[in-house]
């Protein structure tokens, strides 16, 4: 197949650094070059004056004026909630859950309604550029088959579980199962979707992950099943995603009521396989390096230390954290204690789509922190959270999430739009050279919306849905 070569201006963080070294690990190339080859692996990022003659005959795409981004990871969103955004609940997570998420959820016991979804979410997600997700599932098997099969018919990356819930109130019978029927259940997706398209997890676009809803939904036992579970299958590439440490109203909030019914010292303690009273150990952990904890809003130092130590990811969602009043991950706290750091919109807990809006709202927030908690973000560490630090999360960062040679050509076309082209062509920038890119790349991820998304590309093939 004919090599392609994109030109415009480049932007992304090269080789493998920590958030803290994704300044030095910035790359603004203004007049570059991104070579695709038939397989699908970029062969060339870098100067357009510097292009090898190799590539003289490869088919030219001029983008005057655009960006060449790392495609958008998305690591939280949640799939059955995918008309619920903007729901008013009267009061914090617990409430919105009962009043608006459960009845919300459970319409997608009608497979019609389902597979209108799943076509509404993916076209959605390609708007948004988002060209990799952690997908919280729906309850229903119908369901996400729907999510999966039009992923693959998209040509998109997708990890996601169906979503895991042994108990709960009234307004969540619906998705409720026995215990043995989550785990059939369970095993049945990950027979059927994990590496679906080319039976092998390295190379695959689908992948499946155990989803239990959060430790409220589930039981001691329900927690022990899906550690068995895990650990059959960890070898094969599996994943586990679920919420942790959100909201902390206190005395009736999701943190103090977890601890409450488990009596146990921390929130980890229960994925961690100490679910039973004192944290004593009740069955095999679920973190790990392909484990995606969202939100860890109130998390204690040992909680952060022990995600560190396993290699477990956040997936940090400021945007729901705003709208459902939950608070602020402590930005220092959390990047000291080493932890991955990813982005997720957690649509309909969160009202944006766009990975973009999640970066803008983390700046916004951390800013603000109290005393010297507060911190301006790097615009390299907001590019980080939502390309290359999701990736990592997804444990694929030697596929995709930056634009280095060899990775598997995952991008963007930027094309600024509407308000966005004026600001980046006339605002005043710095004579340092170094701050004039950051400055340029703070105001592109911060103006980004739909609009300016011309083009998105999966192992070098355009997306169009």
């Amino acid at each position: 197949m004919t090599d392609n070569v994109h030109f415009g201006h480049i932007f992304h963080l090269t080789g493998s650094p920590a958030v803290t070294g994704a300044a030095d690990a910035l790359v603004s190339i203004p007049d570059g070059a991104l070579v695709i080859g038939g397989d699908g692996t970029i062969r060339y990022s870098g100067e357009r004056s510097a292009l090898p003659d190799e590539f003289a005959t490869a088919e030219p795409h001029e983008h005057p004026g655009g960006y060449l981004l790392p495609g958008f990871v998305d690591t939280h969103i949640h799939f059955p909630q995918t008309y619920a955004g903007d729901s008013y609940g009267g009061g914090q997570l617990l409430e919105w859950l009962n009043l608006c998420i459960f009845p919300s959820e459970a319409r997608f016991a009608d497979p019609d309604f389902a597979q209108a979804a799943a076509v509404e979410f993916t076209r959605r997600r390609v708007a948004a550029g988002t060209t990799a997700m952690m997908v919280f599932g729906s309850a229903f098997p119908h369901a996400q088959d729907s999510l999966f099969a039009e992923t693959l018919k998209a040509g998109l990356r997708i990890v996601s579980g169906r979503g895991i819930q042994t108990v709960g109130g009234d307004s969540a019978t619906p998705l409720l199962t026995s215990e043995e029927e989550a785990i059939r259940l369970t095993k049945a997706e990950i027979e059927k979707w994990h590496a679906a398209d080319t039976g092998d997890p390295a190379t695959a676009l689908v992948h499946v992950a155990i989803v239990p809803r959060f430790s409220l939904s589930v039981t001691t036992e329900t927690l022990r099943n899906l550690g068995e579970l895990y650990d059959e299958h960890r070898a094969r590439g599996v994943y586990v995603h679920t919420h942790l440490n959100e909201n902390n109203r206190p005395g009736t909030g999701e943190i103090d009521t977890t601890k409450e019914v488990y009596q146990v010292d921390s929130y980890l303690d229960t994925y961690d396989g100490k679910f039973l009273p004192g944290s004593s150990v009740g069955g095999k952990s679920l973190l790990g390096r392909r484990t995606i904890l969202a939100h860890a809003v109130h998390c204690q130092d040992s909680e952060l230390a022990r995600m560190a130590e396993t290699g477990t990811s956040i997936s940090h969602c400021p945007v729901s954290q705003l709208f459902l009043g939950s608070g602020t991950m402590p930005w220092k706290r959390t990047v000291e204690a080493g932890v991955n750091i990813s982005a997720g919109t957690d649509f309909g807990g969160g009202d944006e789509w766009l990975i973009p809006r999640v970066l803008g709202d983390a700046f916004k927030q951390h800013i603000t922190e109290p005393g010297d908690a507060g911190v301006s973000m790097h615009p390299a560490e907001m590019l980080f959270i939502g390309t290359l630090g999701g990736a990592r999360a997804l444990d694929m960062e030697e596929r995709f999430g930056n634009l280095d040679v060899g990775k598997e050509a995952d991008f963007l076309v930027i094309e600024p739009a509407d308000a966005l082209e004026p600001v980046l062509q006339n605002a005043v920038r710095s004579e340092d050279p170094d701050l004039a890119r950051d400055q340029t790349l703070f105001a592109l991820l911060m103006g980004i919306r739909e609009s300016s998304i011309a083009e998105v590309y999966v192992q070098g093939r355009r997306i169009v849905v």
